[in-house]
């Protein structure tokens, strides 16, 4: 790019910013709050309005139709890799093709799964059930009881919000128990203690509920009693996030643990010890994850001076709860991050700790086990270019199943011995050929000079000559990791992107911005509150960078974000609408002057901050909604979400395309009924959003070829 053009985009972006400096509307002035109506009248029609508009735009399209066919068909293969559960001599799995719309709860025996010829015995049809009930359920999870595994919890979502329905299920029987546990549709968290009692967070009534909108009081449940009759625990602040509580087990005895989360990153912990809470001193951003030997198990977020000695952050500890009762007595360091290694997952094993690492945003997997020696780690040996995921384990051997996947590998799933003697058991067929494609990462400078890392996928006779239609893709919050994953894959996080992108002239970025936990906690905190500029800086620079190295240019770089994600795309296109050609938008945050009333915002203010605070100061700099101008050509967006998505209010989606209508902008839009925070409960659902999704890029990024 010459020195001309470059200076022009910097003259650009100040531009633009100069649009920050404009008053923002406040929420009494806001002309659309009717909107924020879930089901009302007026609001859903408004909703099949805009979903009517689009059916005769994009879906009318004969490239839709194209698109809508060939990822339905990546959805629905019958050897799509599955998620699996292992439970005593079964493994688990839930299972959705085009003839089990809304999926099955499956199993088979681990003898024949490891042969790679599973034997698969339906254990809930969710089809069959909703037909049944008259209602569309969408499965949302099975907990079963340790050791035997058959008295388990089911979780229906009606609509696949984050509001469940509880059934105990008895997985003997296969079919749900009679007199057993039973709770209404709420948010709630319940887990066994034992045979006899459950643990229960969930609506007992007025008061009941944080103003995150979750439950603030856990207790006690006994088999056989009433739910009014359950003994009260713990009650929280409502200005608290939520509350649960859970047992970790083990051969050398069990903990049962209380959680209060402060808020989204801070938490207080409590042991139930002989029918009375005693305070655990830990940091209040340290994370249990799990227990092993009647030792918690501990992830630190922040450095921890403990007993005169310095534990990192990014360290995985091993900590008896009485030393955290007492202040005193003996800390394990199993291992720390480093500059080149982030641990990222934490999972206990029969007799070991399995320890997940980043190292450049790919995977490792060290087992760390207790020998005459100490801990000892090693790691195992599996492919290194991608993204690793521990699946399950078996808790008589300690053998465990791993998934690996890269963006050009399909999902190939790994049984790993005791011995750490790694075989192949299954691999899902590939949905695109990657033979024909290449993978490279590169690192973009932002603006106050952080090296950001990115991935770029392309074919490899595709010229440099910035004329390649690029889709960029990235999140930048809340800690998560983006990390190499297959089209079609169920992380894959653009979708049947392969077919649909790649095969037809595209290619395909992943950026990990900061906000993430690509490189751990510190990566995350320099993108928080105040400091959330960094993540849109950080995702600019990597479109700058991909149009310096001539891969693309300006007028054919897509963006796309979901949930936070959507927030970032929504910013960066205000901030900086000359550098992308298209958007797609999806189940976004907009209103950043009003999230933290709508459903589970409150419980997002330690990210983003208080707007009823000077926080606003800075929030209403960068919110999307708020800093929409009339004068500014944006570039065409496309926005979907979902009436059930009980998370992110789908009012923020509704209320922004509302405003860039009334502002003559171009925008699409599409609200599916059902499909909560995921915007879709079938795979036609998710299949029609893709194709959606990819017709609106490609329509106007192709368009824009010289």
């Amino acid at each position: 790019m010459s020195r001309r053009i470059s200076a022009l985009l910097r003259m650009s972006a100040y531009l633009t910013g100069l649009l920050f400096l404009l008053p923002v509307q406040s929420a009494e002035q806001d002309p659309y709050l009717w909107l924020e109506e879930i089901d009302g009248e007026k609001a859903l029609s408004w909703v099949r309005t805009a979903n009517s508009a689009t059916d005769k735009t994009l879906g009318a399209d004969p490239l839709f139709k194209e698109l809508y066919q060939q990822t339905l068909e990546t959805l629905n293969k019958k050897d799509k890799l599955p998620e699996i559960t292992l439970r005593g001599n079964w493994v688990y799995n839930f299972y959705r093709d085009k003839t089990h719309i809304r999926g099955i709860y499956r199993r088979s025996s681990l003898d024949k799964f490891k042969a790679g010829s599973p034997d698969w015995q339906t254990v809930l049809d969710i089809d069959q059930l909703s037909a049944k009930e008259q209602v569309k359920w969408v499965f949302q999870g099975m907990d079963c009881l340790k050791p035997e595994y058959r008295k388990c919890l089911v979780r229906l979502s009606r609509g696949g919000g984050d509001a469940v329905e509880m059934r105990e299920f008895d997985m003997q029987a296969l079919k749900f128990a009679k007199n057993g546990f039973q709770l209404p549709e709420s948010k709630m968290s319940v887990s066994w203690q034992d045979e006899q009692h459950l643990f229960v967070a969930t609506d007992f009534g007025e008061g009941s509920m944080t103003d995150s909108g979750y439950p603030r009081t856990v207790k006690l449940w006994q088999r056989g009693k009433a739910l009014a009759s359950a003994k009260s625990l713990l009650t929280v602040d409502k200005k608290s996030v939520w509350v649960y509580a859970t047992r970790y087990r083990s051969d050398q005895g069990n903990i049962d643990l209380l959680v209060e989360g402060l808020d989204f990153w801070n938490s207080r912990y409590y042991q139930l010890l002989d029918g009375k809470l005693h305070r655990l001193y830990l940091p209040a951003t340290a994370e249990i994850v799990d227990a092993i030997d009647r030792k918690l198990v501990v992830v630190l977020k922040e450095d921890w001076s403990f007993n005169s000695d310095l534990y990192r952050q990014g360290s995985v500890l091993l900590i008896e709860p009485r030393t955290l009762r007492e202040q005193q007595g003996p800390v394990t360091l199993l291992t720390e991050s480093t500059a080149r290694s982030i641990v990222d997952e934490v999972v206990v094993a029969k007799g070991s700790v399995l320890v997940t690492t980043l190292e450049n945003v790919k995977s490792r997997v060290y087992r760390h086990r207790n020998t005459d020696d100490g801990w000892l780690a090693t790691l195992v040996d599996l492919p290194q270019q991608g993204k690793i995921e521990v699946e399950t384990s078996d808790e008589k051997t300690g053998e465990f199943f791993v998934r690996y996947e890269d963006f050009l590998t399909p999902p190939t799933l790994y049984s790993v011995s005791k011995e750490l003697e790694v075989g192949k058991v299954m691999q899902q067929s590939a949905t695109f050929d990657g033979s024909k494609f290449k993978v490279e990462q590169y690192f973009a400078k932002s603006a106050d000079g952080t090296s950001v890392p990115y991935f770029v996928v392309m074919s490899k006779t595709a010229r440099v000559d910035g004329k390649n239609p690029t889709h960029i893709f990235s999140y930048g919050g809340f800690r998560a990791s983006l990390t190499p994953s297959y089209s079609g894959s169920y992380e894959d996080h653009n979708g049947a992107y392969g077919r649909a992108w790649l095969e037809r002239g595209g290619v395909f970025v992943l950026a990990n911005i900061r906000g993430g936990g690509e490189f751990g906690p510190a990566w995350h905190a320099a993108a928080l509150r105040e400091n959330r500029i960094k993540s849109f800086e950080d995702f600019e620079a990597v479109a700058e960078d991909l149009i310096t190295r001539k891969i693309t240019s300006a007028k054919q770089i897509g963006i796309e974000g979901r949930s936070n994600g959507g927030l970032l795309v929504g910013a960066t296109m205000i901030r900086r609408p000359d550098l992308y050609g298209a958007v797609v938008c999806g189940v976004p945050l907009s209103d950043m002057r009003r999230y933290h009333r709508l459903l589970a915002g409150a419980s997002w203010m330690a990210e983003f901050g208080n707007p009823d605070t000077d926080d606003w100061s800075f929030i209403r700099r960068y919110s999307p909604y708020q800093n929409l101008n009339a004068k500014v050509q944006y570039p065409p967006v496309f926005f979907f979400t979902s009436t059930r998505d009980d998370r992110v209010h789908p009012a923020h989606a509704r209320k922004m395309v509302a405003r860039m209508k009334e502002q003559g902008h171009q925008v699409d839009y599409y609200e599916n009924i059902e499909g909560g925070h995921k915007g879709s409960a079938t795979n036609e659902q998710t299949a029609k959003r893709i194709a959606l999704s990819f017709t609106h890029l490609w329509r106007h990024l192709k368009s824009a070829i010289p």
